[in-house]
């Protein structure tokens, strides 16, 4: 192997902890160069990735956020049609009105396939959209290269991106879909992976309140009727709250006193139930 092929091996990032089976797909879905489907529940790391990759291969990350009535051909360009219509009205543009292209502007997978160097390509939360975008975003993926009808130009990608896409599982994807991505689940970390992971973002933490902390996150994530299960965001941004607060021992936990549960749990119904429950306890 080459020592350029070796180079851009993904091994993980600074912020980034990365099992071996993980870093094995991403390598093989970039050799492959085929989109890397991602699943798992939210706080999984799974947006993250791609953050890390394009932070450990030093590529640019270009970020669509999937939306449920989003159409395919918004994360392919734009024609911006009301400015040029003004423009022409008004006369005091720098632009030529005459010139349609100067109104197209690219939506996030067209940025990827006019940059002028190999990027991340992030397609977040694919479940949201229907399947024909689902399916014909593919197809875009697999040519490289997507119409402008307005010009009647093809734009052809300079350089094939890296496409990490991720999916909540909140609905099936098609066969076909499937069918064309390599997959990987991410599971939720375990006890020991969690620890791993609050000493990349607290070094020199208290081995007494690491331990207190993940075991009573655990514990609050197997509450009954908890529709929002904290995630480890939750559970870094709980223990940054922790450290903070001057009043706070560890022993508080041990005794069943547990603050700040709005860090942990987002709806209201479920720090409802959250508080019911640690109270009864």
């Amino acid at each position: 192997m080459s020592s350029e092929k070796k180079n851009s091996q993904f091994r993980g990032a600074s912020r980034y902890v990365l099992d071996d089976e993980l870093a094995e797909i991403v390598n093989v879905s970039m050799a492959l160069e085929m989109p890397l489907l991602l699943k798992g529940e939210p706080g999984t790391g799974k947006t993250m990735l791609a953050h890390a990759i394009a932070e450990s291969l030093q590529m640019p990350l270009i970020v669509l956020n999937v939306k449920s009535s989003m159409k395919l051909i918004e994360a392919l360009y734009q024609y911006d049609t009301l400015t040029r219509l003004n423009d022409s009205r008004f006369g005091d543009s720098k632009r030529d009105v005459s010139s349609i292209e100067s109104y197209i502007k690219m939506g996030k997978i067209g940025q990827a396939f006019i940059a002028d160097k190999r990027t991340i390509l992030l397609i977040d939360e694919i479940d949201k959209a229907d399947t024909d975008f689902q399916d014909d975003m593919l197809d875009v993926l697999d040519q490289m290269q997507f119409d402008i009808i307005e010009i009647d130009k093809t734009i052809k990608a300079k350089h094939r991106p890296v496409i990490v896409i991720t999916s909540n599982a909140k609905k099936d994807l098609s066969d076909p879909f499937l069918g064309r991505c390599n997959f990987h689940h991410i599971a939720f970390p375990d006890p020991d992976m969690m620890r791993l992971i609050v000493d990349v973002h607290f070094p020199n933490l208290d081995e007494e309140l690491v331990d207190v902390t993940i075991g009573t996150f655990y514990r609050l994530r197997e509450l009954r009727g908890i529709e929002k299960k904290p995630a480890t965001r939750e559970l870094i941004n709980w223990i940054r709250a922790l450290k903070s607060d001057p009043d706070f021992k560890p022993k508080m936990l041990k005794q069943g006193r547990v603050p700040f549960l709005g860090i942990l749990f987002k709806k209201s119904a479920d720090l409802h139930q959250a508080i019911q429950q640690v109270t009864k306890g």
